[in-house]
C-alpha cells in the first residue's frame, strides 16, 4: 500500500490547521455562509438534511486495519458510532459538529487519511476494482497507476475549479468491476497486437439526470502518456464545459455536444501540444509507484483438503464460500467479501465495533490489508482456504456472513431522504422491506445474480440506471413514491435500464419485485441470469403483469 513522504504529510498538515482557522472564523462570524461553503466543500464537509457530513477519502478502496481502527475511534467520540460506504469506495460520517471537524481531520491526518476533494468541482476520488492485485483475470495491476493519478489530481491548480465534479475509474482486469464506462473517464487496461500494455480511454460516461455510457476516444494509450493524456482531456473539459447550466455542465454533456469525433480531434490538438513533455511517465516513476503495491509474503500453500470437507458437511458454511469468497490468483488463497447487507442494517453502514472485528480479521488471517468494494461491502484480500471456516465463524458473530454477494438483497443504496438534503424520497425503509421480502435463501439462490440499485433522487448516487433492477426515489406532489427500471447493467456489457411505467407507491414497492420475479421464473431459459432473460424477452412481459397487479 502506498505510504505518506514528507510532503505528503506536511500538505494535509498545513491543511488540516487552514480549515481549523476557517471554521474558527465561519463559527465567530467573521466568513459568510457563501464565503465558508467553497472552503467546507474542499474539504468533505456538506450540509445534510440534520447535520453535517464529513467524506472521508479512501484512494482507490484501500484500507489499512490501523487505518479502519482509527475510522471506528472517530465514529465512536465525534459520530453515532457507525459510518457509511459509498458506491466511490469512500466512507461518511453523519452526524459529526461542525466545530469538531477539524478535530477528526486532525485524527485522520495521524494515520495518513484526509478529506480533500471529496467533494467541490474537482477531481474525485480515483476508483478501482476491489480485487485488484489479487484477481486471476488481471492483465495490469491497476492500483499503482490510481496512487500516479491521485498524486496528479490533488490540488492540481488548473483543475481545482472544473465546471462540475469529476470522476476516474480504472479496471486492470479482462472483466470490468469498477464500472468504468459510466465515468467521466474510464481507463481500462488493454492488449494491443504486439503485446503492449496500455489504456482503452472512456470519456463521457456518467449517470444522475441524463445517463450515458461512455464512448472510447482512443482504443490504446500507451502507458508512459497516461498523465498528459488525461492533462489534454481536462484542459477540452475546463475550456469548453457549460459553467452557465450546472445540469448541462459534465463533460458527458460536453461530448454529445461536441459528438465523440469532433472531442477526441480537440483532444488530439492539445495532446500535440504537451505530449512527450515534462508529465511523462519514465520507467523508473513507474516502478516506483509499483514498489508500493508488491505482493505481501505469502506462503507457499497447496488446495486446503480439510477446507474442501467443511465445504461438503456443512450447507450454510458452503453456501457462505460460494457466494461471499473469490478466487485468488495465489493456490491455496481466497478472498472474502464481508457483507454490509444484512437486512435491518441500511446498506454499506458499518458500526464502529464491527470496523474495529474486521480490521481484527484482516490482521490475523491476512496481512493488515482491507479494501471498500463499490458495491459497499468490505474485502478481505487474502484469506488462506484453510483459515477460511474460522473467517465465516467470526463474520457471523459480527454481522458480516449474509451469503448473499451478487443476489438480489445485496443492494447498492444511497443513504436517501433520510439523511441527504437533495434526496426526493427515502431509500433505507424501501431496501430493508425488500431485503424482508426475499429473506428466504432457498429462493434467493434459485433467483441467482441479480443487481439491484437504489437513488433516492436523480442525482444517482446509488447508481440505479445500471442496476439490472433499478429503483428511484421521485417525488409527486410532495408525497415520495418509487421508479422501476430493467435492464440496466454494469462491465463490459455496461447498459442503462429502462423505466417499466408508472411509479409506485412506498408499500407497493416490494410487491412489484415480487411479480418481476414470478415472471423472470416462468420465462428464464435453462441457466440463463435474470439481466440475459429480460434482455431476450424485452420489458412488456414484465409491465403487463406488475401493471395488471398494481394499478
Amino acid at each position: 500500500m502506498y505510504q505518506y513522504d514528507e510532503v505528503d504529510h506536511r500538505i494535509v498538515r498545513e491543511r488540516v490547521a487552514q480549515f481549523r482557522d476557517q471554521t474558527r472564523r465561519y463559527l465567530a462570524g467573521e466568513l459568510s455562509e457563501d464565503e465558508f461553503r467553497p472552503l467546507r466543500l474542499m474539504n468533505g464537509l456538506y450540509v445534510q438534511r440534520h447535520a453535517p457530513m464529513l467524506r472521508v477519502a479512501i484512494p482507490y478502496g484501500h484500507l489499512r486495519s490501523g487505518q479502519l481502527r482509527k475510522l471506528a475511534d472517530i465514529a465512536r467520540r465525534y459520530d453515532k458510532g457507525y459510518g457509511h460506504f459509498t458506491t466511490r469506495q469512500n466512507i461518511q460520517f453523519n452526524w459529526p459538529e461542525l466545530a469538531r471537524v477539524p478535530d477528526i481531520l486532525e485524527e485522520l491526518s495521524t494515520v495518513e487519511m484526509h478529506a480533500i476533494q471529496t467533494s467541490g468541482n474537482c477531481v474525485r476520488n480515483t476508483t478501482t476494482d476491489a480485487f485488484a492485485g489479487v484477481a486471476g483475470d488481471e492483465l495490469l495491476d491497476p492500483r499503482p497507476w490510481c496512487e500516479i493519478i491521485r498524486q496528479w489530481s490533488t490540488l492540481h491548480p488548473e483543475f481545482a475549479f472544473l465546471p462540475r465534479k469529476f470522476k476516474i475509474a480504472v479496471s486492470g482486469s479482462v472483466e470490468d468491476r469498477a464500472a468504468t464506462r459510466v465515468h467521466d473517464i474510464g481507463l481500462h487496461v488493454v492488449r494491443n497486437e504486439a503485446g503492449e500494455v496500455g489504456f482503452r480511454v472512456m470519456v463521457g460516461g456518467g449517470l444522475g439526470r441524463t445517463p450515458i455510457v461512455g464512448d472510447v476516444v482512443k482504443e490504446f494509450l500507451p502507458t508512459p502518456h497516461l498523465l498528459t493524456y488525461l492533462d489534454a482531456v481536462l484542459r477540452v473539459y475546463n475550456r469548453f464545459g457549460r459553467r452557465d447550466n450546472k445540469y448541462k455542465a459534465r463533460i458527458k454533456i460536453l461530448v454529445k455536444a461536441m459528438t465523440v469525433e469532433g472531442f477526441a480531434a480537440k483532444v488530439e490538438d492539445e495532446w500535440l501540444h504537451i505530449k512527450g513533455g515534462p508529465a511523462t511517465l519514465r520507467d523508473e516513476d513507474v516502478a516506483h509507484y509499483a514498489s508500493f503495491f508488491t505482493d505481501p509474503p505469502y506462503q507457499a500453500l497447496s488446495a486446503s483438503s480439510e477446507f474442501a470437507a467443511l465445504l461438503a458437511q456443512d450447507k450454510a458454511f458452503s453456501r457462505w464460500a460460494e457466494r461471499n469468497t473469490r478466487a485468488h490468483k495465489r493456490q491455496g488463497y481466497r478472498s472474502v467479501v464481508l457483507s454490509l447487507k444484512r437486512t435491518g442494517v441500511p446498506p454499506g453502514d458499518i458500526s464502529a465495533e464491527q470496523m474495529d472485528a474486521a480490521a481484527e480479521l484482516a490482521d490475523r488471517f491476512g496481512f493488515g490489508e482491507l479494501r471498500v468494494a463499490h458495491e459497499q461491502n468490505l474485502v478481505l484480500p487474502d484469506v488462506p482456504e484453510r483459515d477460511l471456516h474460522a473467517v465465516w465463524q467470526l463474520a457471523r458473530q459480527h454481522g458480516f456472513a449474509t451469503p448473499n454477494i451478487g443476489l438480489l438483497t445485496d443492494i447498492i443504496c444511497c443513504p436517501g431522504g433520510d439523511f441527504c438534503s437533495l434526496a426526493n424520497a427515502r431509500s433505507i425503509p424501501v431496501a430493508e422491506a425488500i431485503q424482508r421480502t426475499f429473506e428466504d435463501m432457498d429462493y434467493l439462490y434459485d433467483l441467482g445474480d441479480i443487481d439491484c440499485n437504489f437513488s433516492g433522487c436523480m442525482n444517482a448516487c446509488g447508481h440505479h440506471h445500471i442496476g439490472n433492477i433499478g429503483i428511484l426515489g421521485v417525488d409527486k406532489n410532495g408525497e415520495e413514491w418509487y421508479q422501476i427500471t430493467l435492464g440496466g447493467s454494469q462491465g463490459s456489457a455496461t447498459s442503462i435500464g429502462k423505466v417499466i411505467g408508472p411509479s409506485f407507491a412506498q408499500a407497493d414497492v416490494p410487491k412489484a419485485f415480487t411479480t418481476i420475479m414470478g415472471v423472470y421464473l416462468e420465462q428464464r431459459g435453462a441457466g440463463e441470469r435474470f439481466i440475459e432473460t429480460v434482455r431476450r424477452i424485452g420489458l412488456d412481459p414484465f409491465k403487463e403483469r406488475v401493471y395488471a397487479k398494481h394499478h
